[in-house]
């Protein structure tokens, strides 16, 4: 019987053959982004790094339980040198890059030109990252609607749109897509394989964007009426 060596065991970590209660950490962590500030407010603000930590220990953990610590620990050296630290590098130079973009004067944060706005964003979302679009079009948007008595579904549309959907089509956009490019897949893969249901799924939401905002346009006319006189 061979012992592997940690070179050995990084190659050997195949995530297919992985039990699947190792990926309940993953989902814990996901949980806890999304319910964390909703259910413990004030704690996650300040102790989110904690929640982070305990489930990448857990994680490590079952890893080590699962495939011993010379496999799990050339396994984690091959994920943080190939895979998350030129994530890391990537999102930084987008940052680095786009925090240097200003966006001046004043829009009217009309249906037709928030609609634009948030079009334009899912657009170069696939060039300039999502971070980076998001970093260039947030102000501008808010500044345009500012005004607006009713403009919370701005900017839940715009993360919808801006932040999350509209880096589908090329991994310079979407954190997983760029690990795929980085494993050997094409990089213009997915625009072939996804702009279908991306091209569909931006337009239902703009669709349906435009048509509330008309609806919240509507309220604000009906809220703004003076009192009748009794």
């Amino acid at each position: 019987m061979t012992t592997a060596t940690p070179a050995m065991a990084g190659e050997a970590l195949d995530g297919a053959r992985l039990p699947w209660p190792l990926a309940l950490p993953f989902a814990g962590m996901l949980l806890s982004i999304a319910f964390g500030p909703l259910a413990v407010k004030e704690w996650w603000h300040i102790h989110y790094e904690k929640a982070a930590l305990f489930w990448a220990i857990l994680a490590l953990g079952g890893l080590i339980a699962v495939e011993g610590l010379p496999a799990a620990a050339a396994g984690f050296v091959h994920s943080m040198a190939l895979g998350y630290l030129p994530f890391i590098l990537m999102l930084f130079a987008f940052y680095t890059a786009a925090g240097g973009i200003g966006v001046e004067g004043r829009l009217n944060g009309s249906p037709p030109v928030n609609t634009t706005i948030l079009a334009f964003g899912a657009a170069i979302a696939n060039i300039i990252g999502t971070t980076g679009a998001s970093m260039i079009l947030i102000q501008p948007l808010i500044r345009a609607n500012s005004a607006r008595p009713f403009n919370a579904h701005v900017v839940v549309f715009f993360i919808f749109l801006v932040s999350t959907i509209g880096g589908v089509l090329t991994p310079l956009g979407n954190p997983p897509l760029f690990l795929g490019y980085l494993q050997g897949i094409d990089f213009f893969w997915t625009v072939h394989a996804f702009w279908p249901p991306a091209v569909f799924t931006v337009a239902i939401l703009l669709v349906i964007f435009f048509s509330s905002t008309h609806i919240f346009s509507g309220a604000k006319k009906v809220f703004s009426r003076p009192p009748r006189a009794t």
